[in-house]
């Protein structure tokens, strides 16, 4: 990576932990050297003489990791917000489809630049993302991302039982949808020393055969990229996956069977899963993107998370953009706070997160899901500086009233994340950095 002047940040910071629990400092120094990784993460007491850097004081901003989005849809950001209360394959139809039928290459040159800086602007640093059908629009989306400087996960989707592209030949599909990925992946997986990726993303069991989830799978494996789908969001969904899956015991069993499982795939929503299922999830290591803003607004369903959590399965956070209705995790983990909430007033009595959990849920965990864990999702030296500036001014109760002296949020990381979460601002997020470069977005 090029280098730049090193740097260091005053400010507040708030971090989990590689080793558990969470690393609060109420007056810190982030500090960047020339690569763009950490060097220093230290109380600003700590410092002695003049800072050999330059040091920026952002003071009363709080610094906390990037967030890692692990599941959201790039050609759907336009129809965010539409569609309430439709059930999962109604909503495709309805919504979706026509939409990604025309994100050609032209359209993903003037949507991507705007989607990665809208991103930035709440404070994800890490995508994951599905693209459209088209292997031209996923070259322009990448083509984005590299010049944007986000961290990018992308797919090109992969449909053979039912797609959208009425301009193939049923006989053509399959075929061209394995080498068209094939040869996305071999142009942009690893580029820029590992800041862009790809993965196969075979949309879900309904659209297609056993032959491209299987196919796909073997393509991930070969090249090291990552394999990405969705899983039991929706009971519909889940009936007809039977229908066209009958030797199958399950709905994980598909995926299963075509060798999909493994510490390189990530399944989105998951929320239907079976005892048996979450102990496969879990003996396999396959990753669950847990989108609970999506799962309430389609009324899919409300995911036990902490039957995933006891078993040991690897969970993150999606925003899921469209079906989920706005791109901030921060959303993403009041939405999971809440339906955890419910279920334990509908009467289960596993322990629900705090916090700080879900900050390192959206975060480290995040990192995590992708193998990414000793390269970002924490504050920590010897990482790549991927991090975000908040105001939590802007969180304040009485907009324009000074919170009190004794205000907790002021002194206690706990409260202060959950001020952060739960009246999330949409402009509290004032700066995104990767590998310590300034990402276009936040003001």
């Amino acid at each position: 990576m090029p280098e730049r002047p090193p740097f260091a940040i005053r400010a507040r910071l708030v971090t989990p932990a590689s080793d558990g629990g969470a690393r609060h400092e109420l007056d810190g120094l982030l500090e960047v050297d020339a690569g763009g990784r950490i060097g220093a993460v230290r109380a600003f007491a700590e410092l002695e003489g003049t800072p050999e850097t330059p040091v920026v004081d952002l003071r009363p901003w709080v610094l906390l990791p990037g967030l890692v989005d692990l599941h959201a849809h790039l050609p759907q950001l336009p129809n965010a917000g539409l569609g309430a209360g439709l059930d999962l394959l109604t909503w495709l139809e309805r919504y979706i489809f026509p939409l990604e039928r025309g994100f050609d290459e032209a359209t993903a040159e003037r949507l991507a630049p705007a989607a990665f800086r809208a991103l930035a602007a709440a404070g994800t640093t890490t995508a994951v993302l599905y693209g459209a059908v088209y292997e031209p629009s996923l070259d322009a989306s990448f083509r984005a991302a590299e010049a944007h400087g986000i961290r990018a996960v992308i797919g090109k989707v992969m449909m053979d039982r039912v797609t959208y592209d009425d301009t193939l030949r049923p006989a053509d599909i399959l075929d061209l949808s394995l080498r068209q990925s094939a040869d996305l992946c071999a142009r942009w997986h690893g580029r820029d020393g590992g800041r862009l990726r790809y993965a196969f993303t075979p949309r879900f069991a309904v659209s297609c055969t056993a032959d491209l989830l299987r196919e796909s799978a073997a393509l991930a494996g070969s090249t090291g990229a990552y394999w990405q789908t969705h899983l039991s969001e929706d009971l519909g969904e889940l009936a007809e996956v039977a229908r066209l899956f009958p030797e199958s015991s399950d709905y994980l069993d598909v995926y299963d069977r075509a060798e999909g499982l493994g510490k390189r795939s990530i399944l989105a929503h998951a929320i239907h899963l079976s005892d048996r299922e979450i102990l496969r999830m879990a003996e396999s290591g396959s990753r669950v993107a847990h989108c609970p803003a999506s799962n309430l607004f389609l009324a899919s369903g409300a995911m036990r998370l902490a039957r995933y959590l006891e078993a040991g399965v690897l969970v993150g956070l999606g925003s899921d953009v469209a079906a989920g209705p706005e791109l901030s995790i921060f959303g993403a983990m009041r939405s999971g706070a809440y339906t955890q909430s419910a279920l334990r007033v509908a009467g289960d009595s596993r322990p629900v997160l705090g916090p700080l959990d879900w900050l390192r849920m959206g975060t480290l965990e995040g990192a995590r899901a992708l193998g990414l864990e000793g390269v970002i999702g924490s504050l920590e030296a010897g990482k790549e500086a991927d991090f975000i500036a908040l105001d939590p001014s802007l969180t304040v109760p009485l907009p324009g009233v000074v919170a009190p002296a004794d205000d907790p949020a002021s002194s206690d990381a706990e409260a202060l994340i959950s001020r952060l979460i739960f009246r999330a601002h949409p402009a509290m997020v004032r700066g995104a950095w990767v590998r310590g470069r300034r990402l276009a977005g936040p003001v």
